[in-house]
């Protein structure tokens, strides 16, 4: 039973954003399996001028406090992008963290419908944040670990306080997990299948496989661009990502990125496809454990430290790719996978196949075909205004 006055209240200055940010290490307090974001990073997803999303978009944060101590927090958010796209006319709920407040919950999620409706939008949708380019849904099985990189984590008790507040399931996003160990040294034990078709198309010629040139990061992120927004306009709930979301996301993602498993396919030249592996660097920020009141230099320090020395990241996740359409069912998907396993398998011990759309059966049969099996369940829940 909780006490004491219950207000939701905006969230609008500098100071009052760090707060919003603050309150995840309430939630999770002795939770060992969270992974604590570096909060300037936070700091920067939630500043207007700095997050290219809010340059098409509309977010507002909310904080529930109880005797004015914070309790929960949401965001409200109109993605015009996704609406011009499926001509739909909805809203989105992120961020939504809450202790075991039941109340506090029911007036977070209700503070986000009304948002909504006073926009004239007909459903919310979430959890997103902000958008499916981004870390979405709400974790509804496999608490067994902690979550890879730019995958999301929150206690169990959301998933009623969301369902009770008049959400239901839209799409169920499930994550894979295969053992690389399995496929021996340079991949010689990967599926035959995959081996022969990979083989086929190399003795046909005409397509060849390449790492990304680190040298020229920028050019090649034009080229991962196009293949990203042409290979995933089909799937649900895809909103293609403008330049400066693209060129900030690679920014942010360039100290991560591992040549060596980042391969483009090309044909006469020019790039048809690309996979994006990056290495789970939850694994080594885990044991940096950010938090307000340490130095950033010293977390950063500790995080290299696990990272580079005592090499802890031995998971990868499958972060992105495709195949332009046109190319598609020509072998292109296994040359790039034996091409990019034959490069992970000597350091990653495992790798995390995620987010899948629960009715992507192509990728789920993929996923299947290496041995892999579904170990954590993300929902996307839905309520009509």
């Amino acid at each position: 039973m909780t006490h004491g006055k219950l207000t939701i209240e905006p969230v609008r200055t500098p100071q009052e954003r760090l707060a919003f940010i603050h309150f995840q290490w309430q939630v999770y307090k002795g939770d060992p399996y969270w992974v604590p974001p570096i909060i300037s990073e936070r700091v920067e997803f939630l500043d207007r001028e700095r997050n290219p999303f809010h340059m098409h978009s509309e977010v507002d944060l909310f904080m529930a406090r109880r005797d004015g101590k914070p309790v929960g927090t949401i965001a409200a958010i109109l993605n015009n992008r996704h609406n011009d796209f499926h001509g739909e006319r909805i809203g989105f709920f992120g961020l939504f963290e809450v202790l075991q407040d039941p109340e506090a919950a029911q007036a977070l999620l209700d503070t986000a419908c009304d948002w909504a409706r006073e926009r004239g939008l007909t459903a919310v949708r979430g959890p997103t944040n902000f958008s499916t380019n981004e870390e979405l849904g709400l974790l509804v099985d496999g608490w067994d670990g902690p979550p890879v990189i730019m995958m999301t984590y929150n206690p169990r008790y959301y998933a009623d306080f969301i369902e009770s507040s008049g959400f239901h399931k839209a799409m169920d996003l499930v994550a894979y997990i295969v053992d690389l160990e399995q496929f021996g040294p340079r991949g010689v034990n990967l599926p035959p299948k995959l081996l022969r078709v990979a083989a086929k198309v190399q003795e046909r010629g005409g397509f060849t496989v390449r790492q990304i040139d680190m040298r020229h990061f920028d050019q090649e992120v034009d080229r991962f661009k196009r293949i990203y927004n042409s290979a995933w306009e089909k799937n649900w709930g895809f909103v293609p990502m403008t330049d400066a979301e693209i060129d900030h996301m690679a920014a942010g993602l360039k100290q991560v990125v591992d040549p060596d498993i980042t391969v483009f396919a090309e044909k006469d030249g020019e790039p048809i496809g690309a996979m994006l592996p990056l290495p789970d660097v939850s694994q080594a920020l885990i044991h940096a454990y950010p938090r307000p009141g340490v130095p950033e230099w010293w977390t950063m320090v500790k995080l290299l430290w696990h990272w580079k020395v005592r090499r802890r990241v031995d998971t990868m996740r499958g972060f992105a790719g495709g195949v332009l359409e046109g190319y598609r069912g020509r072998g292109v998907e296994a040359l790039l996978f034996v091409r990019m396993a034959q490069a992970a398998i000597p350091r990653y011990r495992r790798s995390e196949i995620s987010w899948v759309l629960e009715n992507n059966m192509m990728m789920r049969r993929t996923a299947e075909m290496l041995g892999a099996e579904v170990y954590r369940t993300y929902r996307i829940y839905e309520k009509e205004l």
